[in-house]
């Protein structure tokens, strides 16, 4: 697993034309996944610990984990078809018949959702890290403009 993927972690949410922009990256680069607004607003209130009135959806599947005795090992951002993102979430259950490792397909709006609710590390593959544009500078300027996209881009 180790040269396969790469870890990386949040370096920004921001508001975009069409939902929210999450940078993911490391010291190398930074890249960006589009999700639906909620779901970045959501993936800020779990990197916050902010309290909730009630359970959200992804709260709900933690209740669900722990009553299992299943625990969140990490996520990987996998590939990039057609302009969509995959990922996968890894998840281990113990028991007392032994320890089982499971591995799902879902959106990466979800497992970023679900790493940071659980304060799990998120890789990228490889592969999918060295095709994505690096958009550390972009992420430096709107970080210098307090937050603000530069128009001009």
């Amino acid at each position: 697993m180790k040269r396969d993927v790469l870890p990386v972690e949040i370096r920004g949410i921001l508001p975009a034309n069409s939902g929210c922009a999450i940078f993911l990256g490391n010291t190398q680069k930074v890249f960006v996944i589009q999700v639906e607004h909620n779901m970045g607003a959501i993936i800020g209130m779990f990197m916050r610990d902010t309290p909730k009135e009630r359970p959200l959806t992804h709260d709900l599947i933690a209740n669900i984990f722990k009553g299992f005795g299943i625990t969140v090992e990490r996520v990987v951002i996998t590939e990039l078809k057609n302009s969509t993102y995959y990922a996968r979430l890894l998840l281990q259950q113990q028991n007392e018949l032994g320890r089982k490792l499971v591995e799902i397909d879902a959106r990466p709006s979800d497992c970023i959702a679900i790493a940071t609710a659980h304060k799990r590390p998120i890789y990228v593959a490889t592969a999918l890290f060295e095709q994505v544009e690096d958009m550390s500078e972009v992420l430096e300027r709107i970080n210098q403009n307090g937050g603000q996209s530069d128009e001009s881009e």
